[in-house]
């Protein structure tokens, strides 16, 4: 596809333009197949991840239905992100999406096996490799980015999310847990998009306090969740099963968060993330998502 067809794909705003990257899209070159337990539901769980056709994005598939990576689809749900339509749910679906977009894997299938997704291993992404995408057609498209033209941010009580214009992605993200001393707060900064991802971020665990452990699985949540696959932190004791892979390990696993969030912006094998500087301040899954929703109303997709 010619340069000057797929930006006119894409409907510009005094705020978001849609520009190239310089590169083509890109997909697995093979298929990745993994299975674990699910963090939420606690079920076993296989996901097998599919290469897919230029300009059609990264989509799930559940029992043959459909549900793009989207902001569209975004239902509001408690400690996670879940994608909806015609009555299915898919939930914990940020950290694949993370590794996904982290990675450059612009367009593929998500073939699921219950209703949570599954984590993913930044390593097998690198076993199978990237290649090319093409469109059904056969031909090359470019990736696009979204960049910046002015400051945008949204806000929630003492929580925030700013986004100031760049040539570069960079995160900066600060949590903040005064009851809990030993995560207290921290800050972690990083241009997320690149190599670093896989040594600084990617490895980041999925973190609770103890005593909230309780009353989240009165919810029916985090029946997966183990002293395995994630660290607990009691507000007392401190941490119950150290060490930790960084000092800062929440915090970057809340970047991981972020990165996984913001690809919903992403449409038609586009990059999600903008191009900018990312400022977060106690952030979460509904602060991240009405971020993506209002620079989403901004621009709109040509039909």
């Amino acid at each position: 596809m010619r340069l000057s067809a797929a930006i006119n794909s894409f409907k510009s705003s005094n705020l978001i333009s849609w520009k190239t990257t310089g590169k083509l899209q890109q997909t697995l070159a093979g298929c990745i197949e993994l299975s674990g337990k699910t963090l939420h539901s606690g079920k076993v769980s296989k996901v097998k991840i599919w290469p897919g056709f230029a300009g059609e994005g990264r989509y799930f598939e559940f029992h043959s239905n459909l549900i793009p990576a989207s902001i569209d689809f975004v239902r509001e749900s408690l400690l996670c992100t879940t994608l909806c339509k015609d009555g299915y749910k898919i939930r914990t679906v940020e950290h694949l999406l993370s590794a996904l977009e982290a990675k450059g894997i612009d367009n593929c299938r998500i073939q699921i096996q219950s209703l949570d997704s599954e984590d993913t291993e930044v390593e097998a992404i690198e076993q199978v490799g990237r290649k090319e995408a093409l469109d059904r057609c056969g031909n090359n498209v470019e990736k696009l980015a979204p960049h910046l033209s002015e400051p945008f941010y949204v806000s929630r009580n003492d929580s925030f999310m700013v986004a100031f214009p760049a040539s570069k992605v960079h995160i900066s993200c600060g949590i903040d847990f005064p009851k809990v001393p030993a995560i207290g707060c921290q800050w972690f900064s990083s241009a997320a998009l690149d190599d670093s991802y896989e040594k600084h971020i990617a490895c980041s665990r999925t973190f609770c306090i103890y005593e909230e452990v309780e009353h989240m699985c009165s919810m029916g949540l985090i029946k997966g969740g183990s002293l395995d696959n994630a660290i607990v932190c009691s507000a007392t004791k401190g941490w119950l099963n150290p060490p930790l892979r960084f000092p800062d390990e929440p915090c970057r696993h809340k970047v991981l968060d972020l990165i996984g969030d913001l690809s919903l912006f992403a449409r038609s094998g586009s990059q999600g993330f903008p191009m900018a500087r990312v400022i977060s301040f106690k952030g979460g899954h509904s602060l991240n998502a009405d971020f993506v929703r209002r620079l989403s109303g901004i621009t709109v997709q040509e039909t």
